[in-house]
């Protein structure tokens, strides 16, 4: 899966970081030729900032399905600071789309409304990714499955190494925290990683048995601190990595 761009940085941060609904779905196409099988979408507002808006993400899903047909699409509902839960669950309503990823941290901030969040995606069959940022969150969805908050076949996960805010640079020693503190839980993981020890931390992950998430969203430097061309040559990159591990590729569910 591929993020290119996160709710936080602009064009500013790199010129190739897509912002439109049309600078993405040329990123998209361009990494689905590189191989990447799934893109994690975030919007942007008229001004570039993060937003949940549903007519919005229905114009991006539109451009990407035009441009990346074969692709699959998971929403984001992340606050990044900005919406409560309420306004997740309304994005989820509006869209009942394909796939989201799903913050358990931020979900908690009003339980009642999250039952109802995960409820209505399991209904609409959205397939819900968790988020979970460490131990505390994994905690928190092991009591959610034991309180039927969340439904037991709600398994997919994404780890998320290092920080964006307090920086916190990733490196792949940090993804046994996860699964230690997750081992009992049958889950279907992905990982992502900030900063330039991406590649590293996502080839443990595969490694591991574990799927990936790569992309600006995440990291914009080479190992070295050098700027990565754009989202496409970081899919590039990392898949030949993997396959000279002898790893191969799958397709996601759409």
């Amino acid at each position: 899966m591929v993020a290119p761009n996160g709710a936080r940085r602009g064009r500013g941060d790199h010129p190739q970081l897509p912002v439109t609904p049309q600078q993405t779905a040329e990123t998209a196409a361009a990494c689905f030729a590189a191989g990447a099988h799934a893109l994690h979408l975030h919007v942007r507002d008229g001004d570039g900032r993060h937003s949940l808006d549903a007519g919005r993400y229905r114009e991006a899903l539109d451009a990407v399905r035009e441009s990346a047909p074969e692709m699959a699409v998971q929403i984001t509902t992340e606050s990044a600071g900005i919406y409560d839960v309420a306004a997740q669950f309304a994005c989820l309503e509006a869209l009942r789309p394909a796939a989201a990823s799903v913050s358990v941290r931020e979900m908690a901030r009003d339980p009642d409304l999250a039952a109802r969040a995960y409820a209505l995606c399991a209904e609409a069959g959205t397939q819900v990714q968790h988020i979970l940022y460490g131990p505390d969150c994994i905690a928190r969805l092991r009591v959610w499955y034991q309180d039927s908050v969340v439904p037991a076949a709600m398994r997919d996960a994404i780890f998320v190494l290092g920080k964006y805010t307090p920086p916190v640079l990733a490196g792949p020693e940090g993804l046994a925290v996860f699964q230690d503190a997750a081992a009992d839980l049958r889950l279907s993981w992905a990982a992502c990683a900030f900063g330039r020890h991406e590649h590293a931390c996502l080839l443990a992950a595969v490694a591991a048995g574990g799927d990936a998430r790569i992309g600006f969203e995440n990291n914009i430097e080479t190992p070295d601190g050098g700027l990565l061309a754009d989202n496409a040559a970081s899919v590039t990159a990392f898949v030949q990595a993997a396959k000279a591990q002898g790893h191969t590729l799958k397709e996601c569910r759409s």
